[in-house]
């Protein structure tokens, strides 16, 4: 056997042998010889592209871009990603041969599949986002641990709303919490799940509030490859699905714009979803909890909230009373904050008496949240380990809320506020006043507040301040 000969054979071994698609042409593009593995990449035989120029095989799209025609034009090696006929995603390596000359007499490309890998990706990043949303969940979970001997429970409103929680868990009632912003449903929604007997599959979490009207559909119940432009290629499960066999929380339901609540309460009665783009429905087994900070009935006599979903959701309704009128759970819930911000920033910081005293006093219109996110202020800013009252942003203001009702006109308290509830909306609307002056943005004087961002905005409307924010 001559040298060519047996030249040829190893170039035959080669094409066969190759996990990679090879593909050998002359200098002017004519394929000469390819491996026999190109009919799974590009859709064509051995013998159909045997023959052919690049430019031909350009044109029916099989080579798209031709990898041989770029090394003929620079003249050196090159790679570029290549879509084949058969759906598959390539990248395509090509070596220029040169004669003595200099002159390019074959063009050798290599094409590598890398769809499998593109789609591993896409699993990969995919599988991310769950696990991210997960531990998240898993997370707050931990930070709202629902033993009994770390949950708050000193109050008798409190400890009847958890006698009240431990009777219905095991059931599959629809339970809705009510009560203003930050008196901590969504904890005692939590509290719920934990104790039932889905206790060990997903608890979702859907802030009613924060999802645009026009993103509602797609973000609650999903949509399958190619719905709109900028979709998953391979769909989404929405919010209503990823809570099957677990718990579905609605918080701030009274937020859901009327078009939207028509949507949900087809989906909360059947508990089926179909996909946006799909035609399959699927069934899905979900324990539904709400909350809101508004008064549902009134809405519902108002033409604002629909009938039909007020009553799929009031079944086992549940008032949590604001923070000043469980005054002893201040006291508790103050060193149980002030003993995780202890360890998250780890520090050792206390309390002064005085500055309880003064905790007492005050009329915390943003309730549990505005507590805690007020003790972690402290526990970043106090100089000292003591946290002294001069340190709360209101003890500015040494008058108590009685004081400064009865100073407003010079008149005793009972005379200048007809009911406690215009009292301590004067002080409610104080707070937003001086937040408005404070910060440039809703969200900003959310933060400061202890409230969402959807409440601050309400209430500005409802006091007529007018504020130009985002």
């Amino acid at each position: 056997m001559d040298n060519y000969s047996l030249l040829m054979r190893e170039i035959e071994a080669i094409l066969r042998a190759s996990k990679d698609n090879i593909v050998i042409t002359d200098g002017y593009g004519t394929v000469l010889r390819v491996s026999p593995n190109c009919e799974s990449v590009y859709g064509k035989k051995a013998s159909y592209l045997i023959g052919k120029t690049v430019d031909e095989l350009e044109s029916e799209s099989i080579f798209s871009p031709s990898i041989t025609k770029v090394v003929l034009k620079e003249k050196k090696h090159m790679q570029v990603m290549q879509h084949t006929p058969t759906g598959r995603m390539v990248m395509a390596t090509g070596l220029p041969v040169f004669d003595e000359n200099g002159s390019i007499i074959r063009v050798i490309s290599f094409s590598h599949d890398l769809t499998e890998i593109q789609d591993l990706k896409e699993d990969y990043e995919e599988l991310q986002a769950k696990m991210e949303r997960y531990q998240t969940e898993i997370q707050e979970l931990r930070e709202n641990h629902l033993d009994p001997a770390d949950f708050v429970v000193k109050s008798k409103a409190t400890q009847q709303i958890w006698q009240f929680i431990q009777r219905v868990a095991k059931s599959d009632a629809t339970v809705v919490f009510l009560g203003e912003s930050g008196v901590g449903k969504n904890v005692f929604a939590r509290a719920l799940h934990h104790g039932s007997k889905r206790k060990n599959e997903s608890f979702i979490e859907v802030n009613c509030g924060a999802i645009p009207e026009s993103l509602f559909e797609s973000e609650m119940f999903g949509y399958e490859a190619g719905s709109f432009t900028g979709a998953n290629k391979k769909g989404k499960a929405g919010l209503i699905e990823l809570s099957d066999k677990g718990t579905l929380f609605l918080d701030e339901i009274g937020e859901l714009p009327l078009a939207v609540q028509a949507k949900l309460l087809k989906a909360l009665q059947e508990k089926k979803v179909t996909r946006v783009g799909g035609v399959k429905t699927k069934n899905i087994d979900f324990r539904l909890i709400a909350s809101t900070n508004q008064n549902l009935e009134d809405m519902v006599k108002k033409g604002s909230f629909r009938e039909d979903l007020f009553y799929r959701l009031n079944v086992l309704p549940i008032t949590v009373p604001p923070l000043r009128e469980r005054k002893e759970d201040i006291l508790i819930l103050s060193h149980f904050f002030l003993k995780e911000f202890n360890e998250k920033y780890e520090t050792n910081k206390f309390f002064h008496h005085e500055t309880m005293e003064e905790f007492m006093r005050y009329p915390w219109p943003g309730n549990v949240r505005e507590l805690q996110n007020m003790i972690e202020r402290l526990v970043i800013t106090a100089e000292s380990r003591t946290i002294y009252p001069n340190s709360l942003p209101f003890y500015a203001e040494r008058e108590t809320a009685e004081q400064l009702f009865a100073k407003q006109k010079n008149e005793p308290l009972e005379e200048n506020h007809s009911s406690l509830q215009e009292a301590l909306d004067y002080v409610e609307k104080r707070w937003l006043k001086r937040a408005f002056k404070q910060y440039k943005t809703t969200y900003e004087m959310a933060e400061y507040l202890g409230l969402s961002q959807s409440t601050v905005v309400r209430k500005l409307k409802k006091y007529n301040i007018n504020a130009k924010m985002n």
